[in-house]
């Protein structure tokens, strides 16, 4: 919403208001300044002045000698133009001014003759064809009686600050000079001036002329019509054109500004139809046949579904509801008689139908945040009264008013003490009422009367911030808070989360942050079978796009994709983990499953092992000590022999190896990826963080290696299980210090070198105590899985 600062004047006293002033003020009583506009900043030295003589230049047919009296001198100035004659008064560009765009005017000579500036048309002081209708090509002619050397800045109104605010929808009384003005006023404490319509009339009575029928109430509360006839259509005077020009409103004639000025001015949308093309002498507000035809004013044809509310004649549709009118009754240059709309629309009915016609007008902005249904009366009065004032036309008598619909009046009980408890400092009650009355409500009787304009205010919450922002939330005082301290923890599940990532930064990999919704080609990028369960996704309903239409099922393509994105940037190395969520739909559900998943992935100077040591590292911190890693061959989306299913609690809670090199290609990435998704859920409810204390050991330890031959298909995992259960409480520990496959060992066949180390607690361990317990273990390995000793 623009508003030129000059306009408040009408209602307040701005002496002694800077606009910076102004910008703080109204920002922080809760009018959010987007920003001051300038509209003369880039004119200077530009004045008006009086052509007092025309010579022909004596070397050149095309160029004129004028003198031209500037008020405070009179200086020379040649020209090519062919419109100018002595007694004209005319913009001036004397030397050294600035033109917008940068343009610079100096004193200098055409053809030896010297000029001192330069008289300037309406486009090199930056206005348009529609500000000077009438104004002929050439040097801009203006009206005679002007004071010479004034700034035209001044006289063209440019000199006026327009203060460009950000209304919110909960508003729509700010979305009016008068809405902004009453704002002004109480901010500032100023006594507010509100003007009250006085239309003279001219006899008749517009029932003579029309009836209104409203055959949709529940989609127009209110319609009110005022009837003008023998109307002359012609330029807006200055003044008007200068305000609406402000507003970013261009200039069309003096019946059409009105409406546009009454809109500005008092919020509400108005229309005019020219009575001659309104067949039956009728208006039926009703709502459109389907598949019904008709021609906006922007000469558009557009198909009508039985949802539209128009305004129609006896016969035909002549408005769009709200939005806009018609072709076949706007007012033209040959129009008499005039009938001016003023209603209020269901703000839903008026946005539905601009949104299916793709129509979005000043007057639909408006509708659709919910008007003030008593301000159709006072709206249709000023248009009268500014058509009186214009002479323009003849305002008829009477008054056609529908209101079918009138609200229900709010109203609070007033409450300062509750007030002052709940904004936690004290306002006087004085200064409560005083504020609220000065907005228009109504404070007697311990009783608050909403006013109409004011839909937003229904509660005692609504009231207190009334008072709060108008008392200033800059004066509110810092204190400490009161009552009973507060504290808020993370729950158990939180703290595991926290920690897993932690973890995980500690073992140099980095958090990405991606979106929950993915491209459907996802599966197909991942290999996935054709009968994956993971291939059923939920489609979102409304999606920004194909890219983005479902929730993802796996987090793994999120990870390929910035994996990619990485390796496109040249980086040598990766190391990232997401913690996230993934859905995955239930049958016979309306709601998916949401699990939390912890993905992994990294290329560049690692492998397997790498990308496996850090799973174990996460495990370990976790305290789940009975966990296993079981190789995967059939996975699509993984290399077939360097995959791996993590087993924990006698389920699969994760997978993890190196992405299949067609997933890479599919992805544009050249390197080896490793990559794990794990199921997060599963892994907190296996998780053990509690943490005992146990005294060192009084007893040294004894090791034993032991080199076994084992087939190619055993497991280090099997072997490793083998032993700890055989060494019974005697183990403290094993490692697998060598792998070795060659001559020395048969085909098919590896050699696996262990150190293993056992202690007691209660004594030294002798060979008689170890011997036996080494022995039972290569029987059970040996047993179990044909492994012996080399």
């Amino acid at each position: 919403m623009k508003l030129p600062l000059s306009w408040l004047s009408d209602y307040l006293d701005m002496t002694g208001i800077t606009p910076e002033q102004y910008n703080h003020a109204m920002t922080m009583s809760g009018s959010k300044v987007e920003g001051i506009e300038n509209l003369g900043d880039e004119i200077e030295n530009v004045v008006t002045g009086k052509i007092l003589s025309v010579e022909k230049h004596p070397d050149a047919d095309k160029l004129k000698i004028c003198q031209v009296d500037v008020g405070s001198e009179t200086i020379q100035i040649v020209t090519g133009a062919d419109n100018v004659k002595p007694g004209q008064t005319v913009p001036v560009a004397k030397d050294g001014a600035r033109l917008p765009g940068g343009k610079k005017i100096k004193k200098g000579k055409l053809r030896g003759v010297v000029s001192n500036g330069m008289m300037c048309s309406y486009e090199e002081i930056g206005m348009t064809k529609e500000d000077f209708p009438d104004a002929e090509y050439g040097i801009l002619i203006l009206e005679d009686g002007l004071p010479l050397g004034k700034d035209i800045k001044e006289v063209f109104g440019l000199d006026n600050p327009v203060v460009e605010f950000e209304i919110t929808s909960n508003r729509p009384d700010c979305f009016s000079i008068i809405g902004l003005a009453r704002e002004t006023a109480v901010t500032f404490n100023r006594p507010f001036h509100l003007h009250t319509p006085e239309v003279k009339g001219s006899g008749d009575d517009i029932h003579n002329y029309m009836k209104v029928t409203v055959d949709e109430p529940a989609l127009c509360k209110r319609y009110t019509a005022k009837m003008v006839k023998n109307v002359k259509i012609g330029p807006s005077p200055r003044w008007m054109v200068d305000r609406l020009r402000s507003c970013g409103i261009r200039s069309i004639n003096n019946l059409v500004d009105i409406t546009n000025y009454v809109l500005l001015e008092y919020g509400q949308p108005m229309h005019a139809f020219d009575m001659n093309y309104l067949e039956g002498g009728e208006i039926h507000v009703r709502c459109a046949e389907e598949n019904e035809k008709m021609t906006t004013l922007d000469g558009t044809e557009h198909t009508l579904d039985s949802s539209m509310l128009m305004i129609c004649d006896g016969k035909k549709p002549v408005a769009v509801a709200g939005v806009m009118g018609g072709e076949n009754s706007e007012v033209r240059e040959e129009t008499k008689d005039v009938l001016f709309e003023s209603a209020t629309f269901l703000g839903s009915s008026v946005r539905i139908t601009a949104k299916k016609l793709g129509l979005r007008t000043e007057s639909s902005s408006r509708y659709e945040k919910g008007l003030d249904t008593e301000n159709t009366v006072p709206a249709v009065l000023r248009a009268c009264e500014l058509v009186e004032q214009l002479g323009c036309g003849e305002v008829v008598d009477g008054l056609i008013d529908v209101y079918t619909a009138k609200p229900e009046t709010v109203k609070i009980p007033f409450e300062p003490e509750r007030i002052n408890r709940f904004i936690g400092f004290n306002v006087p009650e004085e200064f409560m009422v005083q504020a609220l009355t000065d907005l228009g409500f109504v404070v007697a009787n311990g009783e608050i009367t909403v006013p109409t304009y004011r839909p937003d205010v229904l509660c005692f919450n609504d009231v207190a911030e009334e008072v709060a922002r108008i008392y200033g939330y800059d004066k509110i005082p810092s204190t400490l808070m009161k009552g009973e301290a507060t504290v808020g923890v993370k729950t158990y599940e939180q703290k595991l989360e926290e920690r897993v990532k932690n973890t995980l930064v500690g073992c140099g990999l980095h958090e990405i942050l991606v979106f929950s919704f993915t491209n459907p080609n996802i599966f197909d990028k991942l290999n996935m079978d054709d009968d994956d369960p993971r291939r059923t996704a939920v489609v979102i309903s409304n999606p920004l796009g194909e890219e983005n239409s479902i929730m993802r099922t796996t987090a793994l393509a999120s990870m390929m994709e910035v994996i990619s994105r990485n390796e496109n940037f040249k980086a040598e190395s990766v190391r990232l983990f997401e913690v996230g969520k993934v859905y995955r739909p239930v049958l016979g559900e309306q709601l998916p499953e949401e699990k939390h998943v912890v993905t992994l992935g990294m290329f560049g100077g690692c492998d397997f092992y790498d990308l496996k040591g850090i799973v174990e590292v996460l495990l370990n911190d976790l305290g789940i000590a009975k966990a296993s890693f079981l190789p995967k061959s059939d996975d699509p989306t993984f290399h077939p022999g360097r995959c791996a299913e993590l087993i924990a609690g006698g389920k699969v809670i994760g997978r993890l190896g190196q992405m299949h090199p067609a997933v890479c290609e599919n992805y544009d990435v050249e390197n080896h990826v490793y990559a794990a998704e794990l199921d997060l859920d599963a892994l907190i409810s296996l998780a053990n963080t509690d943490k005992s204390y146990k005294k060192l050991p009084k007893f040294p330890s004894t090791q034993r290696d032991l080199a076994l031959i084992a087939d190619d298909g055993v497991l280090a995992a099997q072997i490793e299980g083998i032993i700890k259960k055989k060494a019974g409480n005697i183990f403290e520990s094993l490692t697998l210090f060598d792998v070795y496959k060659g001559k020395q060992v048969p085909e098919g066949k590896k050699s696996m070198a262990y150190s293993v180390v056992f202690r007691a607690e209660e004594k030294t361990l002798t060979d008689e105590d170890v011997n036996p317990v080494v022995d039972s273990i290569l029987k059970a390995l040996s047993d179990q899985l044909g492994v012996t000793l080399r």
